[in-house]
């Protein structure tokens, strides 16, 4: 982690028919976006939801682990019949699926000899080469293999196991941001965002966000930065705007 890079990027990849039938609600993305972000300077510019179909996986392994530094994957590394995301990865990298030495070992230990059944033996299997990630809840490792990152889908046990991530990444530059909240429409400040964003085009990206509040629409822009002067200056702008079109600012 002593390694900077200020433009360190991350997908994630959600997999479980589970999340696409609407019978469950993804919660980790926005953990995960969080966490990498104020703790390693990762930003996530990707995310994708996908069945746990072996080829959709295997494509889009292949596809994510090319365009960014790291993909985090999320679900099937259960053991029942649909949790074939391991598998999927190790056809995706051409490796053999077996059987982890440490990781069996763990979960041998957790279940005990009588209760380590086929199915929670099915969570030791990983693609060859994997290294782990370590899981303090319910002992079943996630693993990192090359630059994915494979993490339970449940999302109290993937918070538990986070941490344990941070030793395989490289850290990047923290995105700093601010919001500031105003009473008006976007069509009144569209014009003068856009000339402002062009001044501060490489070092400050600018969004608005519409919102109804206490009876009134307004506007949140939402400024960020790595930089915290940069982020600064351009809320300087952004206040002198206010100011010229006498729109009143909310604070919470």
């Amino acid at each position: 982690m002593n390694k900077k890079n200020k433009k360190v990027n991350a997908a994630i990849l959600i997999i479980g028919n589970e999340i696409l039938s609407g019978r469950t609600q993804d919660k980790n993305v926005a953990f995960i976006s969080n966490w990498l972000n104020s703790k390693c300077g990762i930003l996530v510019k990707e995310v994708r939801i996908i069945p746990d179909v072996e080829k959709t996986i295997i494509d889009n392994i292949l596809l994510l682990s090319k365009k960014f530094n790291y993909v985090f994957t999320t679900g099937g590394i259960g053991p029942t019949h649909d949790d074939i995301t391991a598998r999927s990865i190790s056809k995706a990298f051409k490796v053999k699926y077996e059987f982890h030495k440490e990781a069996y070992e763990i979960l041998e230990k957790y279940y005990g000899k009588k209760k380590f059944n086929d199915g929670r033996k099915k969570m030791a299997k990983l693609p060859k080469n994997s290294r782990l990630i370590y899981n303090p809840s319910s002992a079943a490792p996630g693993f990192i293999i090359k630059n994915v990152l494979s993490l339970p889908g449940v999302p109290s046990i993937l918070v538990s196991m986070i941490e344990n991530c941070k030793k395989y990444l490289i850290k990047g530059s923290r995105v700093h941001s601010k919001t500031l909240n105003l009473y008006t429409v976007e069509s009144n400040i569209s014009k003068k965002l856009g000339q402002i964003q062009k001044r501060f085009k490489n070092s400050v990206d600018i969004g608005s966000y519409p919102f109804f509040r206490l009876g009134k629409i307004g506007v949140a822009v939402v400024t960020r930065s790595t930089s915290l002067i940069k982020l600064k200056n351009i809320n300087k702008d952004l206040l002198m705007l206010a100011k010229e079109k006498k729109i009143k600012i909310l604070k919470i």
